[in-house]
């Protein structure tokens, strides 16, 4: 069988949770081929953010075009783009190969609070990027600012999911982990076109164990769609991927605990 070969487009995190380093480990656990395009450097730990040094939007069209010009890609997944030129760059470059799935995670704060995406780049992925989603992967928190509403309850969650599948995209996935309507449980919203919202819920998993975990749950999606599941499969694969790496989450520093990527290579995967 064919091992898929599966791209992320990300910013760096030098304690290794999240962002690309995140990704390849996804992408290599759950049996794919790993390429990275880094968009930043970061200097982080669990703890936090100290700081963040972009890439030159030349230098991320240029690793885009190396690796694509010689690597088949069967899925690409973004990540954090940090501003309006990189989200550029990638765009027009993402344009020009349509028939690659795209996962677009739209990275804004990180999990310790520092900003990772400039305020002119919001505009910037609404107009170029959010469109060749194939599936759009934004928490509560980044749903409300692409909205430009504020989310107070399930049905302003459901009331967004919709207004962001008019920008364009295949499918939105609205992450509940950052918003609580029921105790214990998590409630992600799925919105596809020509469908209503529908409710994927699950038990809400320890706090402070959720380092990396939306970097893992886009980075399995990308890892489903470049297996050709649709688009509801690849999402399912990455819901319960980003679960069992949270309930089997591991102390690692002294902050949050990242995502156990490992879980699925201790073959402790549904």
């Amino acid at each position: 069988m064919k091992t898929p070969h599966c791209l992320t487009i990300a910013g760096s995190d030098s304690g290794g949770g999240a962002g690309i380093q995140g990704d390849l480990k996804t992408f290599t656990v759950l049996g794919t081929y790993g390429m990275s395009i880094i968009t930043a450097l970061t200097a982080q730990n669990t703890r936090e953010v100290r700081d963040v040094l972009p890439v030159p939007a030349d230098f991320v069209r240029g690793q885009l075009e190396t690796v694509l010009d010689d690597i088949p890609c069967d899925a690409i997944k973004t990540g954090m783009l940090a501003n309006a030129e990189i989200v550029r760059v990638v765009s027009e470059t993402l344009r020009q190969h349509p028939t690659i799935p795209v996962v677009v995670d739209p990275v804004m704060v990180s999990s310790t609070g520092a900003r990772l995406l400039t305020e002119d780049a919001v505009r910037s992925m609404i107009e170029s990027l959010i469109p060749l989603a194939t599936v759009l992967t934004p928490n509560a928190p980044e749903t409300a600012v692409l909205v430009g509403n504020s989310i107070e309850s399930l049905a302003d969650v459901k009331s967004a999911a919709t207004e962001l599948l008019k920008m364009g995209p295949k499918a939105v996935l609205v992450k509940g982990g950052d918003v609580s309507f029921e105790d214990g449980v998590v409630i992600d919203i799925l919105a596809l076109q020509d469908f209503d919202p529908v409710e994927l819920r699950s038990s809400r998993a320890a706090a402070g164990n959720c380092h990396g975990s939306g970097c893992a749950l886009a980075a399995a999606i990308c890892v489903g769609l470049a297996r050709d599941l649709p688009i509801s499969e690849a999402i399912q694969l990455g819901r319960s991927f980003v679960l069992k790496g949270i309930q089997r989450a591991r102390t690692v520093g002294s902050g949050a605990a990242p995502v156990n990527h490992l879980a699925a290579a201790e073959g402790k995967m549904d």
